[in-house]
């Protein structure tokens, strides 16, 4: 009976492409919207919804910090819902038209006195982060009832990161063409319009990971108290160790995202070219490609904390390429192919925590733990890391639109090369801790499997 059990167990380890190409639509469609925020939004509120630039620095931070908190909000939901669908999946329905909602208000342009955008933009700022952690922390929090297998986690969330580059590609390269094709003369309609257009596909694509996505072992999963989930991260160090960590990377791509406009128009005198970088971000797919071979040659710490140095090495090399557009674009895919290891690399380890968590304490909070570990430490790192450079810029003397000081434009030079470089070097430090933890990966993965058998029997 347990060999057969073990058996039906191992064969539902493997998870068919077409349910891969489900999950990884999640964070195409995640991609598309967010992205254009993380991307844009400085630019998009000091250059024409008309804020100053500490104006738009403080909603960046303001609204990321308060909304940082919801995460474990969003935790303990996830781990309350049990439904025929799973715990994770229904949200990819319920959040997605809220989602859509909230980030086509963000772009309106309403005709508002300087007080007035300043409240329309935090207050829809902040709505559009809540039900991005509603979209978001699903995502991470399925991963783990995808597939008991940890290869299999690291295959599905290669595909998800490669399905969310192909969402950062798109919209961090198009974006500003799409303002200038859809609004003509009128870049306030162009925004709005280019708003309207990724938000319906950013709908639809969650909708195909709800109707495609399928949780296992859904007969297991049961409500949690909220102490339970809690008392999930008690004495869980490996978990703190990933989030910390997680959150320097976060300050770091953050950081270097808000300035490319900046540079590429006030350094370079080449505004377009910001398209061109966005579009290198791709490159992050050949680091997440290359993930399934590093970890069979090196342990997952390791190739996390290389990860995080080349993208640092590829940052501070962009301060040597003065005004060469080739040696520019070179250190800034160098950086990517480091952060495409770097963003990957954590999601799937979250998992392995989770694992923890239930060997340690016998509680299996999904949904906590991983919001904590994604989407907390995604926006409290973005909100950081787009405020930093902002008020760095303000106390430089940026002014929007006008020719730019000196002091200015080396002060967007060190955010988007030393600031982020600085980020990630913390990032790959803190890791070192974590190898101690993943010694013990293959006797606590089989000590759970045999529990499992063991409730199956």
């Amino acid at each position: 009976m347990k060999s057969q059990m073990a058996e039906a167990i191992k064969s539902d380890e493997k998870v068919p492409f077409h349910r891969m190409l489900a999950f990884a639509s999640t964070d195409t469609a995640g991609n598309l919207l967010y992205t254009t925020v993380t991307t844009f939004i400085l630019y998009y509120y000091t250059d024409v919804f008309g804020l100053t630039v500490a104006a738009a620095g403080t909603i960046l931070l303001a609204a990321r910090v308060l909304d940082a908190f919801d995460a474990p909000v969003w935790g303990f939901i996830i781990d309350h819902t049990h439904t025929r669908w799973g715990q994770s999946r229904p949200y990819f329905l319920w959040m997605a038209f809220p989602f859509a909602i909230f980030f086509v208000l963000m772009f309106l342009s309403p005709d508002l006195s300087q007080s007035g955008k300043f409240w329309w933009a935090l207050v829809t700022y902040l709505l559009f982060g809540i039900s991005y952690t509603g979209v978001g922390t699903p995502i991470s929090s399925i991963l783990p009832n995808l597939s008991n297998d940890s290869d299999e986690r690291i295959k599905l969330n290669s595909v998800r990161m490669i399905g969310g580059n192909i969402g950062y590609f798109i919209t961090a390269s198009f974006t500003l063409t799409f303002v200038a094709v859809l609004g003509g003369n009128n870049e306030i309609a162009g925004w709005r319009n280019t708003a309207i257009a990724l938000a319906i596909v950013g709908l639809a694509l969650l909708m195909f990971a709800f109707f495609d996505t399928k949780e296992i072992n859904t007969e297991r999963q049961k409500s949690l108290p909220i102490m339970d989930s809690i008392r999930a991260a008690k004495s869980n160090w490996p978990w703190f160790i990933l989030v910390i960590a997680f959150i320097f990377y976060w300050l770091g791509n953050a950081s270097r995202s808000a300035v490319v406009v900046y540079y590429t128009q006030y350094n370079l005198g080449v505004k377009g070219f910001a398209s061109v970088l966005n579009g290198l971000v791709m490159f992050q797919i050949i680091g997440m490609l290359l993930i399934p071979f590093l970890v069979k040659k090196f342990t997952k710490t390791h190739v996390l904390m290389f990860g995080l140095c080349l993208a640092a090495v590829g940052q501070v090399m962009i301060s040597f390429t003065g005004k060469s557009l080739v040696a520019l674009g070179v250190a800034w895919a160098i950086a990517s192919v480091g952060t495409g290891i770097s963003v990957s690399m954590p999601f799937a380890m979250l998992s392995d925590t989770v694992d923890y968590g239930e060997w340690k304490n016998g509680i299996r909070a999904s949904g906590f733990l991983t919001a904590i570990g994604s989407s907390f430490a995604i926006k409290m790192g973005s909100g950081f890391g787009g405020w930093a450079p902002s008020m760095i810029l303000s106390n430089a003397g940026y002014k929007a639109g006008a020719t730019q000081t000196d002091a200015a434009l080396s002060a967007i030079r060190f955010c988007i090369s030393y600031l982020p470089a600085i980020f990630f070097v913390i990032g790959a430090a803190i890791m070192i801790f974590y190898g101690r933890y993943e010694k013990k990966e293959t006797e606590i993965r089989a000590t759970l499997a045999a529990n499992r058998e063991e409730v199956a029997d």
